[in-house]
Parts: structure tokens; C-alpha cells; sequence
């Protein structure tokens, strides 16, 4: 499997088979970092961490140097230069990263129409219809590859294959700086000895129960009876965890989307004095929000915490995750991490909070089955939650800890707002 700094790499050589391998997935490798680093070359080859320097404060992006010393996107700052204190700290500049961004698809878009942004640095591309005019699979991707370095000075990675499930496998085991080709025949042959945790919906707990019962490889889950695996995970998704691992992904690239941001903030009538009733707030704002996102068929890949004090101060922080999210549960730890960096874990720096508000960026579409949450069967559960919501009312269901929390808000819902 790949590994986030770069060691489990693996590229295909020059005369790779490309049949059928006409979806790409092109990823900017550590983007955030390697925009900075383009006004900053001279700290090329160096571990560089983007986020603001405080000890509160959360890890943005990292290069590859610095991801060698076990720093990662969204890790606290003070773990971080814990892990690489020799690292060079810069400000993020969000702004930057849209311009690039922006330059990044449109250079995909010279290669084929049929692009799908996943996120500011990630999209699939279908090439199925690009021989004439660009040549195989493999020709696209290195053609991609070229372009990108040389009119942008970023690098990108790209896994190329019958899938996007597997073509998104592909460019992460390709990082940084690579090319795989899995051609359709050996999509079986890439996927079986795979640990079961590379599939999409496999977190922690999850891989967990499965190891417990042997079952460790993609190879494995694929060949295990389904009501066996029905047993463990759920029939959705024991159905679905066991398609990926038998190759199947029937998605294809789609172009439309629309660019937006969904969030949801409340102003409270008597500020908020302790860290307890804060997270609480923030708990009761992310089950809203992960509504309001399942509710549009999107998720998030950005999550932002807005917080106005008592002297109408306001602050922002947001970080940007590795895999979307609709969930609640999700949105809230990150939320949970983002406020710990602006008031301390134990609330030292706690002030009187008069609103507080989170709010859910670069949307993607999201599979109404939901393949690629971190703990499908907690998934399950905000479904069920959903549907009791959309029958009884928005009160009939909401998490035991919220039960008896104060009703005054100034404020409503955020709407829906651009991109």
C-alpha cells in the first residue's frame, strides 16, 4: 500500500500495458506545501509545514520531507514540530491555492473534457475518448504529468485504470512524482494482496473486527460468503466493501458539479462561558450540518470553524481532510481539533463566545452508499437517523449528549453560499 510519505512508491516502467485503463486520477503531491514552495525554492528538499505557528494551532499540509518524520494534515502544531522540530513553518495562503487549483484543471481540461474535480488538488479524468487527439492511457497521463510541471512548476501523481476506485489506489501508491498503470486484466491481481484497510469504508475499527475474524487482505474480504461478512459489517456494507474488492465500481466521471459551500452557525443569546457548553454547541451544529450535506447529496473535503467572542472579535480555522465527509460524527472531531487550536484543549484561553459557526467547503459528490466513510456502520446509523428525521421532524432523534441544552439562539442556519 502506499504510505503519505512517499516509501511504499511504486511507478510503472516505460512500456507498461495501458488496455483499458482509461480513467486517471491526477493528485498535486503535498499541494498546499508546493505552492509555497514556489515563492520559497530555496526550501526545496527541506520539511516544510504550512499552518499558522502557533502551538494550538493545526498542520495544513506538509511536504514529504517533513511527512517522514510522522507529520500530518490536520496533527496538532505542537506534535508536529515535536515530531520535526527542525522544520520551517510557513503561513497558508488560501487564495494561492485557488489560483493554482484553478490552473491545474484547466490544464486537465486540455487533455479531455470529461474532468471531475474531487477537490482543490484531485480529479478524475476519462480518456476513453482522447486517443485520436492525445494518444493511449498512459500517453495521456504522462502528457498530463509534463504539462503540469511545466506550467504551473507543481508535480503531480497519477494512478490510471479501469476504475476510479482502483485509479485513485493507484495514484496514492504512485506518490510522489509517479505514474501506475493498472490495466483492466490485472485490476484482480492489484487489488487481492492488498490489506484489507485500502479499501474506501475500512477505518480503523473496522479493519479491526474484520483482522479479528482473519481476515486481513482485499483477497480475503473478496472471498468471504457475504452473509458471513453481513454478519460483521452490515449488509450494506458487507455489499458494497465486498464489490470494491472484487474490482467493481460502476461510477463514471461526471463533469457538472456545482461549486458551493453549505454551512450553519448560531448566535447565542447569552454567550457561551465554559469549553463544556462550546463542545456542545459544536456537536449540536456538526449533527446539523451532516444533515444539511446528506440532504444535498454532497461532502465536504474542507471543514471551517467560525468563533466571534464577546467583543465581536471573530477568528477562522479550517482544515482540509484527506477523504470528504458527510457525517456528523466526522465533522465534529474536526470541528473538536479546530477549537482546541484557538482556546487549548482544557479551554485556558476560553473567552465568552457569542457565535459559533461550521461550515463545509470544496463539495464533491458523494455515493448514496457511502463506500468511503472512515466507519461504515456509524454511517448506517445517521442514515437511520435521517429517515426518522425526514418522518417525525428534526426533533424526533438527536444525540443523548444535546438533550437538555439551551434552545437560546439568536441565530439560525448559514445559507448555502459560493465556493
Amino acid at each position: 500500500m502506499s504510505k503519505q510519505d512517499g516509501s511504499g512508491r511504486l511507478v510503472s516502467p516505460e512500456d507498461a500495458d495501458d488496455t483499458g485503463a482509461v480513467i486517471l486520477h491526477a493528485d498535486l503531491d503535498a499541494f498546499f506545501a508546493s505552492v509555497e514552495l514556489l515563492d520559497r525554492p530555496e526550501l526545496r528538499g527541506l520539511p516544510v509545514i504550512v499552518g499558522h505557528r502557533s502551538p494550538r494551532a493545526v498542520v495544513t499540509a506538509a511536504t514529504y520531507e517533513a511527512r517522514r518524520y510522522g507529520v500530518n494534515s490536520a496533527m496538532p502544531m505542537s506534535v508536529a514540530l515535536r515530531r520535526c522540530p527542525n522544520a520551517v513553518v510557513l503561513e497558508p495562503h488560501f487564495e494561492r491555492y485557488r489560483q493554482w487549483s484553478a490552473a491545474f484543471f484547466e490544464i486537465c481540461r486540455s487533455i479531455t473534457p470529461l474532468v471531475e474535480a474531487v477537490g482543490i488538488d484531485e480529479g478524475f479524468l476519462d480518456v476513453a475518448g482522447a486517443g485520436r487527439a492525445v494518444g493511449s492511457p498512459k500517453v495521456a497521463a504522462r502528457l498530463l504529468r509534463e504539462r503540469v510541471r511545466t506550467e504551473t512548476g507543481l508535480v503531480c501523481s497519477v494512478g490510471a485504470a479501469a476504475t476510479k476506485f482502483v485509479a485513485k489506489l493507484a495514484s496514492g501508491r504512485a506518490k510522489p512524482d509517479g505514474l501506475l498503470v493498472i490495466p483492466a486484466a490485472d485490476t484482480l491481481a492489484f487489488l487481492r494482496p492488498l490489506p484489507v484497510g485500502a479499501l474506501w469504508g475500512v477505518g480503523g475499527r473496522t479493519e479491526e473486527r474484520l483482522r479479528e475474524r482473519g481476515i486481513g487482505t482485499v483477497a480475503e474480504l473478496a472471498d468471504t460468503p457475504e452473509p458471513m461478512l453481513r454478519r460483521i459489517l452490515g449488509e450494506a456494507a458487507a455489499r458494497h466493501l465486498r464489490a470494491l474488492a472484487r474490482g467493481e465500481d460502476p461510477r463514471r466521471v461526471v463533469t457538472v458539479r456545482e461549486e458551493k459551500s453549505i454551512g450553519h452557525e448560531s448566535t447565542f443569546g447569552t454567550d457561551l462561558q465554559t469549553i463544556a457548553e462550546l463542545r456542545r454547541e459544536a456537536l449540536r451544529i456538526s449533527d446539523e450540518l451532516g444533515g444539511r450535506l446528506r440532504r444535498a447529496g454532497v461532502a465536504a473535503r474542507t471543514v471551517s470553524v467560525k468563533l466571534r467572542w464577546s467583543d465581536f472579535t471573530t477568528v477562522t480555522r479550517s482544515v482540509t481532510l484527506a477523504d470528504p465527509t458527510d457525517s456528523g460524527r466526522t465533522l465534529y472531531r474536526t470541528a473538536l481539533g479546530l477549537l482546541d487550536g484557538l482556546i487549548g484543549p482544557a479551554g485556558e484561553r476560553m473567552q465568552p463566545v457569542r457565535l459559533l459557526g461550521l461550515r463545509g467547503e470544496q463539495l464533491t459528490s458523494q455515493p448514496s452508499a457511502s463506500l468511503w466513510d472512515e466507519a461504515p456502520e456509524w454511517r448506517e446509523t445517521e442514515d437511520v437517523v435521517d429517515a426518522a428525521r425526514e418522518r417525525f421532524g428534526r426533533a424526533a432523534l438527536r444525540p443523548a449528549r444535546l438533550l437538555g441544552s439551551r434552545p437560546d439562539l439568536r441565530g439560525g442556519p448559514a445559507q448555502p453560499g459560493e465556493g
